[in-house]
């Protein structure tokens, strides 16, 4: 079968989300896709994020229309009583989700024959190279890369960590070239999808319901009515 992996912050989950999910399980004959909120999101741990069990709610949600999509627990905070006797009572900070070791946790579950993609959009793949053990990543799973207008391939190879990143004169014509097709390289297996209309931002829809506006054009009803009952994003005083 061929799994697809979605992880991010979900803060909250919105259309583009299930549009590139959409567009990826068409196009790639995804079986499944996980939808992996993280618990600790280790490019915003400076940041305040909703707490996870509101998150995780919300992908359930915004997912529950759609029979191949899975919320998924992979992320979920550890029991704390376990997590102290593994830091032996030391105060330390919880280590962040970091995408490879999700990754390996679900390679462990699937088959010899199965095939992991990890669905990513192109504003967050340009900073693939800041990741956590990013080239060893690159080589557990195949990268589905959502991309839009404006993005040349040359963007998408000059990303890439420098162990993988294809030399200079190689990238050179990539700059005229559209950010589509395949990109396979040593160590690095880029399928580029675009169509995929994603013009939507998590912040913006905090700031929405910060502002008490409506956010039907941005997130599924049942996630809407969730912010609201539960006083998400709210302004505070």
């Amino acid at each position: 079968m061929n799994i697809g992996l979605l992880g991010g912050t979900f803060d909250p989950i919105h259309h583009g989300h299930i549009a590139l999910a959409r567009a990826a399980s068409d196009k790639f004959s995804l079986h499944r896709v996980l939808f992996v909120p993280a618990n600790i999101p280790p490019h915003k741990q400076k940041q305040p994020v909703s707490e996870y069990c509101h998150r995780y709610a919300m992908v359930s949600l915004g997912t529950a229309e759609e029979k191949t999509f899975v919320p998924s627990l992979l992320e979920a905070p550890a029991d704390a009583e376990t997590d102290v006797k593994k830091r032996n009572k030391v105060s330390e900070p919880p280590r962040p989700n970091y995408t490879i070791d999700t990754v390996k946790r679900v390679k462990q579950s699937l088959r010899k024959s199965d095939v992991l993609f990890f669905l990513i959009g192109i504003d967050a793949f340009l900073d693939i190279g800041k990741w956590h053990e990013a080239s060893a990543l690159l080589k557990e799973c195949e990268f589905i890369v959502a991309s839009r207008p404006g993005y040349s391939l040359a963007d998408v190879a000059n990303a890439l960590p420098e162990k993988v990143r294809p030399a200079a004169h190689v990238t050179k014509p990539f700059h005229k070239q559209a950010a589509s097709g395949d990109l396979v390289l040593p160590g690095a297996h880029l399928r580029l999808l675009d169509g995929v209309k994603q013009d939507i931002s998590s912040s913006a829809i905090r700031q929405s319901a910060a502002q008490g506006k409506a956010l039907g054009k941005y997130v599924h009803p049942a996630v809407a009515t969730y912010i609201k009952k539960q006083g998400l994003y709210h302004a505070k005083d």
